[in-house]
């Protein structure tokens, strides 16, 4: 029987994806780090400027040429948080062999203001001066205590050895910024696994639930911690993989 191929996208850097070699026990899976990040060469000007206004769109491009690379005629996205953007993005321009998308902490969008933002306000607010305070403190304590615990010291540390700290910094603005794309996935109109991530303190229920509401068909599980580290989700993607493929 044919293995499944999995495209999984960066919210940070693919080591976030601790799930990965679960995933390779099953499928043919590739993974790469945003440019500039671990052996990824930067941007053409890495100024704070060009990170700033081109860190998502970077990520986006790196995945097509992944895609490109591998050769795959039928391939599914899995992105978790920050990276669903991205992925709806690179689904949108490479259509063609997408069986399905895989989204942890499923959303809409990344709103953190209105009656029903996606992420908690007041928690990205912390977040963000800290890392604008001492990046490699957000990396070490911040990143653990936002995923409540799903991101460990001994993960962080490796993620803190391959991030530029001047990258994280420039980039977190673009990284994080709204964009509504549930449009684009309306348009994509293919098969969905929505992932919620229970108790996490960034991301809110109603983002969740305004996701499943969007695509009622859409299949969905429940993870004790972010889905890219969680076993829960890796079986949720197998199982899904098997009926769409």
């Amino acid at each position: 029987m044919t293995r499944p191929n999995i495209l999984l996208v960066p919210e940070i850097t693919e080591l976030q994806w601790a799930i990965r070699p679960q995933l390779e026990g099953w499928a043919e899976v590739a993974s790469y780090d945003p440019p500039g990040i671990g052996n990824e060469p930067p941007p053409v000007e890495p100024t704070p400027e060009v990170i700033r206004e081109g860190f998502r769109e970077s990520i986006i491009e790196r995945g097509l040429t992944e895609l490109e690379r591998r050769g795959w005629d039928r391939y599914l996205i899995a992105a978790d948080g920050w990276a669903g953007v991205s992925a709806a993005h690179i689904a949108e321009r490479r259509r063609e062999g997408l069986l399905g998308l895989a989204l942890g902490h499923a959303s809409l969008s990344l709103s953190k203001s209105g009656s029903r933002p996606v992420y908690n306000p007041e928690v990205y607010a912390a977040v963000t001066e800290l890392l604008n305070k001492d990046t490699t403190a957000f990396l070490r304590h911040g990143i653990p205590q936002a995923t409540h615990g799903s991101v460990d010291e001994e993960l962080a540390e490796q993620i803190i050895e391959r991030i530029p700290t001047t990258l994280l910094v420039d980039g977190w603005d673009a990284l994080t910024a709204d964009e509504p794309f549930g449009e684009i996935l309306l348009a994509l109109d293919c098969p969905m696994l929505l992932a919620k991530h229970e108790g996490c303190l960034m991301s809110t229920d109603e983002g969740f639930e305004d996701a499943v509401a969007a695509f009622p068909d859409a299949e969905t599980v429940g993870c004790q911690d972010a889905p890219c580290v969680d076993p829960g989700f890796a079986d949720a993607i197998r199982a899904f993989c098997q009926r769409v493929s």
